[in-house]
């Protein structure tokens, strides 16, 4: 039996995207960029075929332009066979990326920027506030992660003005002050969040972080607890206490051996309370935390062995 190989095809007459992707010429630049960006604005991608990046970035430009449904349309100039409007607009490096609305260009960007990148480039063109929201959010994120609070804070109150109930925001502002130790404007945040978005997996983890960093004061600390356990291995309370201590560090790889110690000598302790404490970590640390992931991978083998 036979298989046929599938046939990848450009963008071009008769197909359905070729009103909103075409590829454009020096001869046709006016009509298919300047004429059309008095309807919609047209994205031109400047690329040539040995650009790696271009390949990067020209799908993305695609499926951007292809989910906009006839907001913005997207033209493709390769460079090396029509150099002279990239030359005048003095386009010196590619990919280039040019926005042109009512006949002239308005933006642009260089580089193969990331796929939320762009779709935020676009939704400021089309007057869409979404995509520069979660291009805010992964900003606001990432300098989270990054220990940058001022930053993140900053970036999640500004994404709180154009929606009071973006409940990642929401849970991520209540994170900036579990760090600095506001638990009361933590709580009063994570208040704010509307009943609908409660158990959203952002906001579950706000709260999670919220009740550990409640627990963290009542634990003692690493070194005498590390000392108990030494002295008394099979000191249970003092070994689930040492991994609160060890997470209320920051040391979560530490906190998860602790726990993953006290599962596979007793996992029947206190009602369950490692795995339970365990999956309370993973909830506070987020699903994609290395941590995270590393965490519920030795579980699983311990459980499932």
């Amino acid at each position: 039996m036979s298989v046929d190989t599938p046939i990848l095809k450009q963008s071009g007459a008769g197909s359905p995207d070729a009103d909103l992707i075409k590829n454009t010429t020096t001869t046709d630049f006016m009509r298919d960029v300047i004429d059309a960006s008095r309807e919609v604005p047209v994205l031109v991608d400047f690329w040539a075929p040995w650009c790696g990046p271009c390949r990067q970035l020209t799908p993305i430009l695609e499926k951007a332009v292809r989910a906009g449904k006839g907001a913005i349309k997207l033209v493709k100039l390769n460079i090396d066979e029509h150099p002279q409007i990239p030359g005048q607009m003095g386009v010196q490096s590619i990919p280039a990326v040019f926005a042109f609305q009512d006949g002239k260009p308005v933006d642009g960007f260089m580089g193969a920027l990331p796929e939320s990148r762009v779709n935020a480039f676009i939704a400021r063109l089309i007057g869409d506030s979404s995509g520069d929201a979660a291009a805010k959010l992964e900003d606001a994120e990432a300098a989270l992660a990054a220990g940058d609070l001022n930053k993140a804070a900053q970036t999640f109150g500004e994404i709180l003005q154009d929606d009071r109930e973006n409940a990642q925001a929401l849970a991520g502002l209540t994170k900036c002050y579990i760090k600095t130790g506001d638990l009361a404007r933590a709580e009063q945040t994570l208040a704010l969040v509307p009943p609908a978005k409660a158990e959203s997996a952002p906001v579950s983890s706000a709260r999670a972080a919220l009740e550990l960093k409640r627990k963290a004061p009542s634990v003692g600390d690493v070194d005498s607890l590390r000392a108990q356990v030494e002295a008394d291995p099979a000191n249970a309370e003092a070994r689930f206490d040492l991994a609160l201590a060890f997470n209320a560090k920051g040391d979560r790889m530490a906190a998860l051996d602790e726990l993953l110690a006290l599962i596979a000598k007793n996992r029947a302790w206190n009602d369950d309370a490692a795995r339970k404490q365990l999956l309370q970590f993973f909830d506070a640390w987020g699903a994609s935390d290395p941590a995270t992931v590393a965490g519920r991978q030795r579980l699983s083998s311990l459980l499932f062995a």
